[in-house]
């Protein structure tokens, strides 16, 4: 296994992370929102349901993210999911640094047809997922197994070291649901890494360090 990241030289935040195994090559380069367009987001995975989802993330969250994997679909999905979530999580938590100066906190409750999920998300530096979206359990869009959507956000809450709750308040449709948790969360992290000017630069926590 390989690992590596950068961020930009004039302190952007941005970061590349790449992830080589036995099962799977994962290369992610993340840049966060700055109030400016991001490039159009260029995804390739064996797995067009994480693809789609992934663009969707990209759109909503403002986020400049070029996404390259390969993994042993013929044997599941599972690894390969898991692990866009686990490069994507680090290259979040790289790009932010010591998240001075960031609003730290986001909340979107996010509307999709007969669809209702709400989430809200920490910055904070301590990682726990509270997965509530109990109508895609055990079931499958196309060929995807939906199951593996916990198992994305809980590398990604992780790697990333973030608090993430995802409850879903109405609807069943397993696309939907889905869709509107990746875009809720894509709001709520948007709004979460933006700079807040009322914090002059400062550590968001009385601790004095995330």
């Amino acid at each position: 296994m390989s690992e590596a990241a950068s961020e930009d030289r004039n302190g952007g935040r941005r970061a590349r992370v790449e992830r080589v195994t036995k099962e799977t090559s994962v290369s992610v380069e993340l840049t966060l929102a700055d109030g400016r367009p991001p490039s159009p987001a260029s995804i390739t995975t064996p797995v067009p349901f994480l693809s789609h989802m992934l663009d969707a993330l990209a759109r909503h969250g403002a986020l400049g993210l070029v996404v390259e994997a390969e993994g042993d679909v013929e044997i599941d999905d599972h690894h390969t999911v898991e692990d866009v979530g686990l490069v994507l999580g680090q290259a979040i938590d790289r790009a932010l640094g010591d998240r001075r100066g960031i609003v730290r906190y986001g909340h979107f409750s996010l509307a999709m047809d007969e669809t209702l999920v709400d989430c809200a998300l920490d910055l904070g530096g301590r990682p726990y997922l509270v997965f509530e979206l109990p109508s895609i359990a055990g079931r499958r869009v196309g060929h995807f197994d939906c199951d593996l959507v916990r198992e994305f956000f809980q590398a990604l809450v992780v790697q990333s070291r973030m608090n993430l709750h995802l409850h879903l308040r109405a609807g069943g449709n397993a696309h939907h649901v889905i869709e509107a948790a990746f875009k809720g969360f894509a709001r709520a992290l948007r709004m979460a890494t933006a700079i807040d000017p009322a914090m002059g630069g400062g550590i968001p926590s009385t601790k004095g360090g995330l």
